[in-house]
């Protein structure tokens, strides 16, 4: 992929449920992000003013999308509907909070601007630089949701939990994602896992909140994520993984640069 200086080619998705305290300064920070083609906000049914905070910002700048769900239905369904609305050729997610730093991005998609990867995970453990201390039982918990979900893989992650994930826009796409709640995490990792992508990590900061300001996920998001491993490495097969026009164009695709080498 050969990126010059100015090209826009990054589609950021931010799903965002009761954020009306921090969206704003997500979003006024990603603006600045180098490669921007757009943000697509999928405003997951809140019952603050995040909406409300959102439809300002679109009418500010252009390159920001609103998708209004009317009932909240969770952080996969909100990721799902905002991939659909990208077009960039890379694609990365962010959250609403403040837990990930924007000006971080660039170190996150550079693998893949430089033709490196297909796929980068922005890890919180690889190097440990910023990191707020907090709960040492969430520390354990994505220790071994990783741990086990690498048995699995046979990819050797260190943070498949984290927030920081960037795709070739074409295979986010193209992936048929079926989990619920938080279970996107897993169930990306095991699908592009199974696609043979080349995968990279990069070290992130990492500025976690606690339940008072906001965390939202739970024990039985841990609970769910262990049979979400189970299931989309031992019972989910390639083919119902991808479209199936995808996985045609991939396989030729990689044929082709292999019999060039």
């Amino acid at each position: 992929m050969n990126i010059s200086v100015n090209s826009e080619i990054l589609s950021i998705v931010v799903p965002a449920y009761n954020e009306q305290s921090t969206i704003e300064s997500v979003v006024e920070a990603l603006i600045q992000v180098p490669h921007l083609l757009e943000i697509v906000v999928v405003n997951d049914g809140s019952k603050d003013s995040t909406g409300k905070i959102l439809d300002t910002l679109a009418q500010k700048y252009h390159k920001i999308t609103v998708i209004h769900h009317s009932i909240n239905k969770g952080k996969t369904a909100a990721l799902k509907n905002g991939f659909r609305a990208t077009q960039g050729e890379v694609v990365i997610v962010q959250d609403a909070d403040l837990e990930y730093d924007p000006r971080e991005i660039p170190d996150v998609i550079g693998p893949i601007l430089e033709n490196k990867a297909d796929v980068v995970y922005g890890s919180r453990f690889l190097v440990r630089k910023a990191s707020r201390v907090l709960y040492f039982y969430h520390f354990l918990a994505n220790k071994f949701l990783t741990f086990l979900s690498n048995i699995l893989t046979n990819v050797n992650m260190t943070d498949i939990e984290t927030c920081y994930k960037s795709f070739r826009g074409e295979i986010i796409r193209n992936m048929i994602i079926e989990s619920q709640g938080f279970g996107f995490e897993i169930e990306v990792t095991a699908k592009v896992a199974k696609l043979k992508c080349r995968i990279y990590e990069v070290p992130i900061s990492y500025y976690g909140r606690t339940y008072e300001e906001g965390k939202k996920i739970s024990m039985w998001d841990g609970i769910y994520a262990i049979w979400y491993i189970v299931y989309y490495n031992c019972f989910c097969p390639l083919q119902s993984s991808f479209s199936s026009q995808f996985l045609y164009q991939y396989s030729t695709s990689k044929s082709k640069n292999s019999n060039e080498k």
